[in-house]
Formats: structure tokens, C-alpha cells, sequence
């Protein structure tokens, strides 16, 4: 079988065409590197060098073997880099679950900053609902997740991350979106509403019954969906009025005028990350870092 010491020895010779020169490079004496190359054309079966007294030269075959054996030398020095770095943090991969919404304003954040930080760090990206990303916490599918609260496990650690407000999602030239000023939650008493679903999106259901309760308000539910994109595709279609996050603003749907709601906050809507106590990836400490500086955390650097 050929060796490492083999492959090293014969590009040395290779690049100096001369045995002493490569000797010199390897700290080594010429006779024991002569006998490497020797017992490495045995194990090959073919000469790689033209041998006179006056020169050295690769043979066809010899430069056909150069070209793979600086191939695996290239692999193994980058796999000895990775497997230093990678206690560090300073490289490996590391999976991150996100919503839906969050794609269309954080994540791309989130992306950008970790490639900007952390060039070495590999993202495996995956959508996932919320249940669904605890879950996969817990298993170790996925190591930090983009979540909405509250997660109530013992063995996952959350951080508020960022916040949003509600925007109004109405029908391009209904009543409500062309008067001033901005409309209320009590506008939406009796309207048409396209809810969200209890089950497939409860934190938004839950958020919305909040805000209806707290204002004495019993909108008309026509649907209950799950995804963002879809409810404003049935705002568009005139099936009735909505309630979205602001970063659905990024969706830019025609036909569907997006308005601040008076008397909601700016924070209604929250996002935390989320990962597993415990979770023994290096890469996971600095890639919690960066994005909780991205979302303004001065406590950031206190990951454990």
C-alpha cells in the first residue's frame, strides 16, 4: 500500500528533479529517500523516473502520478486543518431550523452574518415549525432553531432574538386602506378575517385571539391557514381581511395594501433562538454569538 512518507518523498523529487535538492527539502539523507521512491515503483508496478547520471526526469507515468498524488496530499493537509480548527469553532457545520416568516427578513440576516463571521462554518438550513424544531432540538437534528414562545422544555435554552408588529393585510381599495387615518383592531368587528390555523400555526392564532379578546373585537373567521404568503393570497382574492407580520412586507403582493394597526405595539409578533443545553458542537457557541450581536444583544457572548 502506498504511504503518506511515499507520496511526500516523491513530489520532493518530483519538483527538485534531483534526489539531493528533495533530500535536503525533507531533512532527510539522499540513500533512505532512494529507497522510498524504489519501494514506492515496486508497489506501483511502473518506473516514475528516467535515472542518468546527469539528470532526473519524470516518465509518463511519473507525471500522470504527480498530479493525483499532490491531490491527496492537498486532502489530507486540508483534513489535518479542519480537524484543528474545528475544537475552535472556527469550522464545521451546524444546522439551523427557522419559520417560514422568518425567511423573508432575519434569516437572510442571519445567513450574511455568519458567512461574514464565520467563513469556516458551514449552515445547513432547514424550515420547520416551531413544535417541530423543538423536537428536532431534542434529537440533536438540529442544533439551533429560530423559534416563536414560549418553548417550555427543560432542556432547551432560549434567547429573545428580535420583534415585530402586526400590519393590517386589505384588499386594495377597500374602505380601510385608503381612509386616514391608520385603521384600529375595532375596524376588524364584524369583518371578514382569514385566521390563522390553531394547530399548523398556533403562535399567530394565539397572538390574534389575544389581541381580539383584549379589544372586545369578533371578527368573522372565513379561513384558517397556516402559511403567510397564502393568507395574503386569499386578502388579494377578496375573501376577507388579515393580520400579518411586518416582515410579510417583503412579500410585496399586488393587490394587498399593508397598514399599521393603532393601539398595536411594535413588539407584538417575537422571535427567539433556540438550542439544546448541552449540545457538544463546537461550532454552535460562536454561531449563537453572531447572530445575537446581529439582533443587538450585548449579553451575547454569554452562551452555555
Amino acid at each position: 500500500m502506498v504511504s503518506m512518507e511515499q507520496l511526500v518523498g516523491f513530489v520532493a523529487v518530483a519538483e527538485e528533479l534531483h534526489y539531493g535538492r528533495a533530500a535536503a527539502r525533507l531533512r532527510m539523507t539522499q540513500p533512505p529517500l532512494s529507497r522510498r521512491i524504489q519501494a514506492l515503483e515496486r508497489e506501483l508496478g511502473v518506473e516514475l523516473f528516467d535515472r542518468t547520471r546527469r539528470a532526473v526526469r519524470l516518465t509518463p507515468a511519473g507525471r500522470a502520478f504527480l498530479a493525483e498524488a499532490r491531490k491527496v496530499l492537498q486532502v489530507s493537509q486540508e483534513a489535518v486543518l479542519a480537524a484543528r480548527r474545528t475544537p475552535r469553532g472556527d469550522a464545521g457545520v451546524v444546522t439551523l431550523a427557522f419559520t417560514a416568516t422568518t425567511a423573508y427578513s432575519f434569516l437572510e440576516r442571519v445567513v450574511t452574518e455568519a458567512g461574514a463571521r464565520l467563513p469556516g462554518v458551514e449552515l445547513v438550513l432547514r424550515e420547520m415549525v416551531t413544535a417541530a424544531q423543538v423536537e428536532a432540538l431534542l434529537s440533536g437534528a438540529v442544533d439551533v432553531g429560530m423559534v416563536r414562545p414560549p418553548v417550555r422544555t427543560a432542556d432547551i435554552r432560549t434567547a429573545p432574538l428580535t420583534s415585530e408588529p402586526l400590519l393590517a393585510a386589505l384588499p386594495e381599495g377597500h374602505p380601510l386602506a385608503v381612509r386616514a387615518p391608520y385603521p384600529s383592531v375595532a375596524d376588524f368587528d364584524g369583518e371578514p378575517f382569514i385566521m390563522y390555523s390553531p394547530s399548523e400555526a398556533r403562535y399567530f392564532h394565539e397572538v390574534l385571539v389575544a389581541v381580539f379578546r383584549t379589544a372586545g373585537v369578533q371578527p368573522v373567521h372565513r379561513q384558517y391557514l397556516s402559511q403567510v404568503h397564502t393568507v395574503l393570497a386569499m386578502v388579494k382574492a377578496g375573501l376577507g381581511l388579515a393580520l400579518v407580520p411586518a416582515a410579510a412586507s417583503a412579500l410585496r403582493m399586488d393587490g394587498v395594501v399593508l397598514r399599521p394597526v393603532t393601539g398595536l405595539g411594535p413588539d407584538t409578533v417575537r422571535l427567539d433562538l433556540a438550542w439544546r443545553a448541552g449540545n457538544d458542537n463546537p461550532v454552535l457557541a460562536p454561531l449563537l454569538r453572531a447572530i445575537r450581536r446581529l439582533a443587538g444583544d450585548r449579553e451575547g457572548s454569554r452562551i452555555t
